[in-house]
């Protein structure tokens, strides 16, 4: 059985740490391949959404919500385009994720549900540099593990 995997190293916004509202994990418009990873959101339609049940590592059932924002299109003073994962809040607090982990998401062909886990980033100290610390600056977006 083949098994589609993506995963998004998290943003400071993704996990919550930036004082601001957590609108969801932001999925790229341009990821044709994510996309058809995902439910088929009608875009005809004033923000369609599709609810996706996911296996965690504890075995519970979460149900996230993949919402297409789309307002720019159907509303006169519209200015949302967007894709997003949202109901994720809960989920990445109780794993204790932090900007910089991985959140995974995957499904093996023929399954009706997804597995989500968060995978920690290496919490090794950055090394001194004489001005300071050096900053790593992440890769963040989604990929596909092949």
């Amino acid at each position: 059985m083949k098994t589609k995997t993506f995963i998004k190293t998290l943003s400071a916004n993704d996990v919550g740490t930036t004082g601001g509202h957590m609108g969801g994990i932001l999925v790229p418009k341009g990821d044709g391949e994510l996309l058809a990873f995902l439910p088929r959101l009608d875009p005809g339609v004033l923000n369609p959404s599709a609810w996706i049940d996911c296996e965690t590592p504890d075995g519970s059932i979460l149900r996230l919500r993949f919402i297409y924002y789309n307002n720019k299109f159907h509303t006169p003073r519209g200015t949302r385009n967007e894709y997003r994962i949202t109901w994720l809040t809960k989920f990445l607090r109780n794993t204790g994720a932090r900007e910089g982990d991985t959140f995974e998401i995957s499904r093996a062909e023929g399954q009706e549900h997804y597995r989500i886990r968060v995978i920690p980033a290496s919490r090794n100290e950055p090394m001194e540099h004489e001005d300071g610390p050096v900053r790593i600056r992440l890769t963040t977006g989604w990929r596909r593990v092949h």
